[in-house]
């Protein structure tokens, strides 16, 4: 397994919430978030997510004048990496984040890549404190993950 901190962002359009006025941008406070839609995501091979409160929750619920959301989290993650040690000690691994809706189905939320998944997922420079293992690059990939609630 493996722990990780992430600012984890999605963006969605809600025709609803559409508007005009002096401002291009609102950005809600915590309360006034909590009345908005947000997606139910979820990491399915996560074990633990925490999300960050310190000094107030770490998150962030923007709008834009034509109804785009952009919601913003910070959170740490442990989740499940499989390990393969038929090399050891000089095997790779590769440790998938994989998320979804928790409760909707593909019929109704269907997560894209805001830019080209190569530029999705940025790690700083100095963001990888791996003892044992060196961090040798990330890869992006879509797929459909089938679970119990659809």
């Amino acid at each position: 397994e493996y722990t990780i901190d992430v600012f984890f962002r999605q963006s969605w359009k809600d025709e609803r919430l559409k508007f005009k006025g002096p401002m291009t941008v609102l950005r809600l406070n915590n309360l006034m978030a909590s009345k908005i839609w947000t997606p139910d995501t979820f990491f399915h091979n996560g074990k633990k997510s925490v999300a960050h409160n310190m000094t107030m929750p770490n998150k962030l619920l923007r709008i834009t004048e034509d109804g785009t959301l952009l919601y913003t989290m910070r959170l740490t993650v442990r989740a499940e990496c499989p390990m393969h040690l038929e090399d050891f000690p000089m095997d790779a691994h590769a440790c998938p984040l994989k998320f979804g809706s928790y409760a909707y189905t593909r019929a109704e939320v269907v997560y894209e890549w805001t830019r080209e998944p190569a530029r999705s997922v940025v790690v700083a420079e100095d963001g990888s404190r791996l003892n044992q293992y060196d961090l040798l690059g990330q890869t992006v990939d879509s797929g459909i993950v089938q679970s119990s609630t659809g």
